[in-house]
């Protein structure tokens, strides 16, 4: 057995393990599923000390990067917590350096003046008054809606990404109190989307929108690198988990699909842009919650940057980002992720052409990305930002408003 089959060995046996136990999967796809038995659960201590003695015997940066992330995850479930740049950086493969004030304020400019197009304003009811805009859609009519647009977009998604490999889509909806809406998993060509109805609203636009995302982003890109597992011995872990260094590339893609598809629908380009400024607000509270900035602050931050945010919403945010060994290190991957794909949205169509059809085709790091478009700015934000609560956070903030 060679290194890169002991690894994906003991990965499957660490997430039988967890799903025994009732805690999130190791593994969300599968690229290769094995045609033997499955291996015995291994608990997280035995797991951690299989991958620590594999990483003697592993050669492939790549299989390396991966078993870092596994380490990391490990050694934060059993109670380690590193400082968030460095537990970031062993997981998603990234910076968490955040961006500056004055960058996410425009990004929240450009959506408001989306809004503004939509005759929307900006306030508290305004994520209730852009779906009431956009058209309702039953819970119950929603999984056949999404598979209706999926089919509508997939031609010109197999276009752009070269991508012929099939796929067999269930929509299952669900009802669990966890923080995710949607979610896709699978293993080979079998593709899962799940609908938490506890979470999810539906509108015509957000059909549009997760067909996108999660049918023709997740589901065939992870479709189309496992029909090239089936046909070639790759170098690196042929499974996905949401806390390795493959998830920056996966969400940020699939966020901005609309982007590169879809740019001429006015209502499905502003909830992109949306989506990317709360995103980045999203990471100011990730930043400013790790490095121990009052909760009165972050609320007080939240609320300016974003008045329609519930007390629920901006508890749940902190809680997940600051608490939850998962969630500490995978939410920082939509942002870093979103960031990226909507800058190379305005590049060249050779440069978005070449990133693209490589992501279809296996599951690339930061770094990879990075290698491909070396003139795109840096994943994970250009530098370290003021705290919260500091003077200079304050006289930015103030400026701000004013």
């Amino acid at each position: 057995m060679s290194a890169r089959d002991a690894v994906e060995h003991t990965l499957r046996a660490w997430n039988r393990h967890e799903l025994d136990r009732g805690a999130p999967a190791v593994i969300d796809f599968d690229f290769l599923p094995p045609e033997d038995d499955p291996p015995t659960p291994a608990d997280r201590l035995t797991t951690f000390e299989r991958l620590s003695a594999l990483t003697a015997e592993v050669r492939d940066p790549a299989v390396l990067k991966r078993i870092t992330a596994d380490l990391a995850y490990l050694r934060a479930l059993m109670g380690e917590r590193p400082p968030l740049d460095v537990y970031i950086r062993a997981t998603q493969g990234c910076s968490a350096a955040g961006w500056p004030t004055e960058y996410v304020t425009a990004k929240g400019e450009q959506a408001r003046a989306c809004l503004d197009a939509l005759g929307i304003g900006w306030g508290e009811t305004t994520f209730t008054d852009l779906a009431q805009a956009e058209g309702h859609i039953d819970v119950d009519a929603a999984p056949d809606a999404i598979r209706q647009a999926a089919a509508e977009y997939e031609p010109a998604v197999r276009r752009m990404t070269g991508s012929s490999a099939p796929y067999e889509l269930t929509v299952e909806t669900t009802s669990v109190d966890a923080y995710w809406a949607y979610w896709l998993d699978g293993a080979g060509q079998q593709v899962r989307l799940r609908l938490n109805v506890r979470n999810a609203t539906f509108t015509k636009v957000q059909v549009r929108q997760f067909a996108l995302h999660e049918v023709l982003g997740h589901g065939l890109q992870s479709a189309s690198i496992a029909t090239r597992c089936q046909t070639e011995d790759v170098p690196w872990v042929r499974l996905s988990s949401v806390h390795g260094p493959q998830q920056v590339l996966l969400e940020g893609l699939a966020q901005a699909m609309p982007l590169f598809v879809s740019p001429d629908d006015e209502a499905l380009i502003s909830r992109v842009r949306i989506d990317h400024y709360l995103q980045l607000v999203r990471a100011e509270l990730h930043l400013a919650i790790n490095a121990g900035t009052p909760i009165e602050e972050c609320v007080r931050h939240a609320r300016q940057r974003v008045p329609w945010w519930s007390n629920d919403r901006i508890a749940g945010t902190l809680t997940d980002r600051s608490t939850d060994p998962l969630l500490r290190t995978y939410m920082w991957a939509y942002v870093a992720g979103i960031d990226w794909f909507a800058n190379l949205a305005e590049a060249d169509s050779a440069r978005i052409g070449q990133v693209v059809q490589a992501a279809y085709q296996a599951p690339l790091t930061p770094a990879d990305l990075e290698a491909l478009w070396p003139q795109g700015p840096t994943i994970g934000g250009p530098r370290k930002q003021p705290q919260l609560g500091s003077p200079e956070a304050r006289h930015r903030m103030a400026n701000r408003a004013g």
